[in-house]
């Protein structure tokens, strides 16, 4: 392709030169923004020093302490929130689905069932008392194993006392395999005296109470419950409230009401202590099953019309064998679904969430989680940990990089352990607001390093007008050769960190740090060099903040036990240069090139000086006249011991 010609040329040249004076107008725009906050952070930033990560981490626990302690007053946990959040994703997106209950099936009374009797014209809904024996019949000689009855059978039927004395005898004759609902009403409704069928009852007394503690007090509180008519009835029923989370969503259904020393039992845990003969207590206070996405992955489901007249009428396909099988009864019809939003679904049946629970109880699919109060220690141990490494000083940067790995992997396990292994990991919250900190500490390290490297959008920039004399210094650490390799490159690290942390607290120092890119091929020979300048109005001004923190590092750099001098040498050679930007520059004169060249002169002759000594307490710079001229030989001639 050959170049553009004529026009074309022109109209290139024309969007290049304009792309570029736009872009350097932005440029310049935006630094303007930049400095009128990023100058005012530098400045708050020199009187905080590192006090800022201390604060930071009192202030981040306090708020988890905070954030947990909510709950205590009816509050939402915000780490709960978000996780539950993670967890409704992952359960929807999961690649593959578990395989849903061999023992627990699900009997509707749907719209078909209701019309199918309403057609035969022997009424519609609520049903006779008679006809709910029937279906508790039919699954009985279809030899089920147990029962809940999702349906409240508060008072007796004013017109089929029949079938409300089948109904008792069937509870009766039972023996604990049909499980009816009650109810807990309001806590206003509790009272401290009172027994009845549809009042108030003591907690020990209440149907399948069990002691929450070896020493349980007798009676306990009292409890409004809604108990079924019967005395089989009552004695064998199970609670139906299921209570959602604080976003409306039920995830974990509630297997027991706890009062004082004693607990009531939910309709699925009685269903469970039958089917496994454990006791009740050896149940947790809630249960989260393994939420299935899709109806095609979910429980069997039989309609009452078909189970009763033991044909396929409402559903055309068969009826599965029901041998040994526990079945949940409840109603799916329109307008008297009791429909609860789940994980997986905007809207599930009652019926169908009792029978998750109970399949997750008999068939030990439940989700297993940890302790709640799991993220808030990670969160805080994590906080700290990060706080202590930024107060140390600041961390490479590949730490970054490895919170983004952490997070990927945490998300690969989501998946792989709700989909293989039934364990959610209830962290990711925590790693969140974690970053979070993270973010603040690298930010905050930010400003501190662009104050001490002189980054013009923390530090007014260098004046060659103003900022004439300057002294330059170049400071590296030599390990003892008695060191192995690891000993000494661990040192190096030590004496790096702790230069950068006393350049960051604030010094009158502009660092030159990383004359070669972090591991670059000419890294492992240049690493080690840290250049260090000072400016003053006037030679001796410069000289003098240069030894005094000069000095200063020495202390600093040996004030903990573990000494750098134990094992290695700080090294330093110093010299002062003063900036002449009258100086002509005249292209045949090579030694009088103005201030720029001046510049890169006195930092290559820095560099290349073979002359170094010691760093110590007392930093003799400069030998002979403070306002000695630059390059003389008496401004960079090391000191005689």
């Amino acid at each position: 392709m050959g170049r553009p010609r004529g026009g074309k040329r022109k109209l290139l040249t024309w969007v290049d030169a304009w792309m570029a004076s736009s872009a350097d107008a932005f440029i310049n725009a935006w630094t303007f923004v930049e400095r009128s906050y990023k100058r005012p952070f530098s400045r708050l930033a020199l009187r905080l020093k590192f006090a800022f990560y201390p604060v930071l981490a009192l202030l981040a626990i306090g708020w988890l302490a905070y954030d947990w302690g909510v709950a205590g007053y009816g509050g939402a946990r915000s780490l709960n929130s978000a996780e539950d959040a993670v967890f409704d994703t992952v359960i929807k997106s999961r690649p593959v689905q578990p395989p849903t209950s061999k023992r627990v099936v699900v009997v509707e009374i749907d719209d078909c069932s209701i019309d199918q009797f309403r057609k035969r014209g022997e009424g519609g809904w609520p049903w006779s008392r008679q006809r709910h024996a029937d279906l508790l019949d039919a699954l009985d000689r279809a030899g089920i194993k147990a029962v809940g009855y999702d349906v409240m059978f508060a008072e007796p039927s004013p017109v089929d006392p029949i079938g409300d004395d089948t109904l008792e005898s069937m509870a009766e004759g039972g023996a604990g395999r049909f499980v009816f609902g009650a109810s807990h009403l309001d806590d206003d409704f509790n009272a401290t005296t009172g027994t009845t069928t549809t009042g108030t009852t003591r907690a020990s007394l209440a149907p399948g109470a069990f002691a929450r503690i070896p020493s349980a007090e007798r009676p306990g509180p009292s409890l409004a419950l809604l108990l079924p008519y019967g005395k089989s009835m009552r004695t064998h029923a199970g609670l139906i409230n299921v209570e959602r989370g604080v976003d409306g969503v039920l995830r974990d259904i509630p297997l027991s009401l706890s009062a004082g020393d004693w607990a009531v039992p939910s309709l699925a845990l009685r269903l469970a202590v039958f089917d496994t003969g454990r006791p009740a207590a050896s149940f947790p206070a809630s249960v989260r099953p393994d939420w299935r996405n899709g109806d095609e992955h979910r429980l069997p489901f039989i309609s009452a019309f078909d189970l009763i007249e033991g044909k396929r009428v409402c559903d055309k396909s068969p009826i599965p064998d029901l041998k040994g099988r526990i079945a949940l009864v409840g109603y799916t019809a329109s307008g008297l679904n009791d429909a609860k939003p789940v994980p997986v679904k905007p809207a599930m049946a009652g019926v169908e969430v009792h029978a998750e629970a109970t399949a997750a109880l008999v068939d030990g699919t439940a989700i297993w989680m940890p302790p709640p109060s799991l993220k808030y220690l990670l969160a805080a141990t994590l906080v700290l940990l990060t706080a202590f490494a930024f107060f140390r000083g600041e961390p490479a940067t590949d730490i970054d990089s490895v919170f983004v790995a952490t997070n990927l992997v945490l998300l690969i396990l989501a998946y792989a352990g709700l989909t293989f292994f039934r364990v959610f990991f209830d962290i990711y919250a925590s790693i969140g607001f974690v970053s979070l900190c993270f973010g603040a500490c690298r930010t905050y390290a930010a400003i501190q390093r662009g104050r001490a490297v002189g980054n013009g959008d923390f530090l007014e920039e260098f004046d060659p007008d103003r900022d004439r004399c300057l002294v330059f210094a170049r400071v590296r650490f030599v390990p003892y050769s008695a060191l192995d390799e690891r000993a000494a490159a661990r040192r190096r690290r030590e004496y790096r960190r702790r230069l950068r942390r006393f350049l960051y607290a604030g010094s009158d120092a502009v660092m030159l740090e990383g004359v070669v890119e972090r591991k670059s091929w000419l890294h492992e020979t240049l690493d080690d060099l840290m250049l260090m300048v000072w400016k003053g109005d006037d030679l001796p001004q410069a000289i003098a903040l240069a030894k005094r923190d000069l000095a200063d590092l020495h202390a600093y750099l040996n004030a903990y036990d573990d000494r750098l001098d134990d094992d290695g040498i700080v090294l330093v050679y110093v010299m002062a240069s003063e900036v002449d930007e009258n100086a002509d520059r005249t292209p045949d004169d090579s030694g009088d090139r103005g201030n720029r060249l001046r510049l890169r002169e006195a930092l290559g002759q820095l560099l290349d000086a073979p002359g170094e000594w010691p760093l110590s307490a007392e930093n003799p710079l400069l030998q002979g006249d403070p306002s000695c001229n630059p390059g003389a030989a008496a401004c960079n001639t090391p000191p005689t011991e």
